[in-house]
């Protein structure tokens, strides 16, 4: 074993005073703040643990090549597209998310998008501004309690956001292929079987899947086709989630009355049509953010760092593969 062990942070941080706090007794901390995977070749071959957030596009075979005495990579946050983790298990490496850290803070946001949406917040703060006093403003707001909140993933999150619906009275319905029977029963809400059947009866639609293959562009043309007609989308899971094009068609001929979107295609946001669609209520990928809750990710990856170097087992895998050392 080193005398002390390299810890390379590859992206995001600029300061270490949250990892510092957990692993400055056993180790340095390089942070890279690199943009592109290239950035970090000279400090891969010494590197014992990588720490990967979501600025860096994609971390891969040639990187693992060069990172001969990495014993696993923890990406800072609940997806890990961004890492090759077949590579990384061909290289020997472990990879280990966090996936606990922003449930509460995620499933709040949604619901604010569903809220404020729903009861025309911005049209009449807007409206405020230009100096009227109007409750028209707020014209066509639906009353929430009985209308059916679809839920596309029910994890932690889609979990939290379900039971948060659920206490606004409204009528929850989830669709999770990957879930056991028995959920809907534990949760006290309904289940489909049928991505469509969930959008033919959703007033508003709450994405929180996975990004993979089988999710990329899970709303698309097609599947849009099929959600009520005047629904409303929320975003708050992966951009590539959404077709943005199919997306767009559907706002400007009215199939989809609104969109909440925490999260783009490709961020930051370069689709002027997106940005300025007047039918679309978006946040800065910032649904993951609370003081308590980037405390607690960046406390948690670098505890996960920890037992990794140390030996002991990880516990959020997403690969399986032994450590080394």
């Amino acid at each position: 074993m080193p005398e002390r062990f390299r810890v390379l942070i590859a992206d995001f941080l600029e300061e270490t005073s949250v990892e510092s706090a957990v692993l400055g007794d056993i180790a340095d901390l390089i942070p890279a703040r690199a943009t592109d995977e290239s950035q970090l070749a000279d400090h891969l071959p010494t590197a014992d643990a990588i720490m990967v957030f979501h600025d860096l596009p994609i971390l891969a075979e040639s990187s693992f090549a060069l990172a001969k005495r990495c014993r696993g990579v923890v990406r800072a946050g609940v997806g890990y597209n961004n890492v090759d983790i077949e590579a990384a298990a061909r290289h020997g490496l472990v990879v280990c998310n966090v996936p606990d850290y922003g449930t509460e803070e995620v499933a709040d946001h949604a619901i604010m998008f569903l809220l404020a949406i729903a009861r025309r917040l911005v049209s009449s703060h807007e409206a405020i501004r230009a100096g009227t006093w109007d409750y028209r403003s707020a014209l066509g707001a639906p009353r929430l309690r009985g209308r059916t909140f679809g839920v596309i993933g029910c994890g932690r999150i889609g979990t939290a956001t379900a039971l948060r619906a659920k206490a606004l009275g409204l009528d929850v319905v989830f669709y999770d292929p990957y879930l056991r029977q028995g959920i809907d029963k534990a949760l006290g809400i309904r289940r489909v079987h049928d991505l469509g059947e969930l959008l033919e009866q959703s007033h508003f639609v709450s994405l929180h899947c996975y990004l993979d293959a089988a999710s990329r562009h899970l709303i698309n043309t097609r599947t849009i086709a099929r959600m009520r007609p005047g629904s409303i989308l929320i975003n708050t899971a992966r951009g590539p989630v959404v077709d943005e094009e199919a997306l767009l068609n559907a706002l400007d001929s009215g199939q989809i009355a609104a969109a909440g979107l925490d999260v783009v295609e490709r961020e930051p946001l370069e689709n002027e049509r997106l940005r300025n669609h007047p039918n679309i209520l978006f946040t800065p990928h910032t649904a993951f953010y609370s003081v308590e809750g980037y405390i607690e990710l960046r406390t948690k990856t670098a505890e996960e760092v920890r037992r990794l170097l140390l030996g002991e087992p990880p516990r959020n895998p997403v690969n399986l593969v032994p450590p080394r050392g």
